[in-house]
């Protein structure tokens, strides 16, 4: 009897996913199969952020989760910033897909929720991973005097998002694009106003330590396994000038040597 209860919940059940599986059992993989197809239920603006963001519940069956949506994609020859103006300003979805590729790339997949495209109301449009259990923001945290309880984790995964940030020259790192989940786990959201096509360091003093497996990611990184990340979602000038700042941000480390670095992020 119980070997034709498992064979029933097998075929019930949609492959890669168990009954009893929580979000957290998922891969990385099987985020992004949901984000693609599961039907929406129900949609309502998100509370925060300027980019239209909407927030869906999602439900295949027999998960449901709820995700960002966003739509935008503009371009400006020239936009005024809180940083000053900016030329050949860009805000768009493609980015925050672009984002979660390349961290996956890095082996940043866990601080960078999956994001995938999809058509919402006839309109492309980045479908991110709600991420799960939020207990605050960067703001919040800095509002109320909260310490991580493990300051030292906290340091690193700061630093990791640092050299993340200068990777790909993101200009809208606010403390609201900053979550902590209920085990302190740091992560980045939105980067629709990233990828910038300059050659340079937006802030070469914030980089002061690096993970050790970051960096060697870092070197691996060549215009073919680039391009093949997030070529989709950026253009050819978006790649170079990314590549150009990597090969800054490593000689910068390998200058500072192994004071700098540390360990953090498991070894791919």
């Amino acid at each position: 009897m119980l070997r034709i209860l498992a064979l029933l919940i097998a075929l019930i059940v949609p492959a890669g996913l168990s009954q009893t599986a929580g979000p957290a059992a998922l891969s990385l993989e099987q985020k992004e199969e949901f984000l693609k197809k599961a039907e929406v239920t129900r949609t309502h603006a998100a509370s925060k952020g300027i980019t239209g963001t909407k927030r869906a519940t999602l439900s295949d069956g027999s998960l449901t989760h709820d995700a960002s949506i966003q739509t935008i994609d503009e371009r400006k020859a020239e936009f005024q910033t809180q940083m000053g103006k900016e030329l050949n300003f860009r805000d768009t979805y493609k980015f925050n897909i672009a984002a979660y590729r390349l961290a996956r790339l890095l082996g940043l997949g866990e601080m960078v929720p999956p994001s995938v495209e999809r058509s919402y109301n006839g309109t492309a449009a980045a479908w991110t991973w709600w991420v799960d259990d939020v207990l605050m923001d960067e703001g919040q945290r800095l509002t109320k005097k909260v310490e991580a309880p493990d300051k030292n984790d906290w340091a690193r995964q700061y630093h990791i998002m640092r050299v993340f940030d200068q990777l790909i020259y993101n200009t809208d790192r606010n403390v609201g694009n900053i979550l902590y989940d209920k085990n302190w786990r740091l992560w980045m959201i939105d980067h629709t106003r990233a990828f910038r096509t300059y050659n340079t360091l937006q802030d070469a003093k914030l980089l002061q330590r690096c993970d050790r497996q970051l960096l060697a990611s870092l070197k691996r990184l060549d215009e073919a396994s680039v391009t093949a990340a997030i070529g989709p979602w950026t253009g050819t000038l978006e790649v170079k000038g990314l590549l150009a700042r990597r090969d800054k941000i490593v000689a910068l480390f390998e200058k500072l040597g192994a004071p700098a670095l540390f360990d953090w992020l498991p070894k791919q």
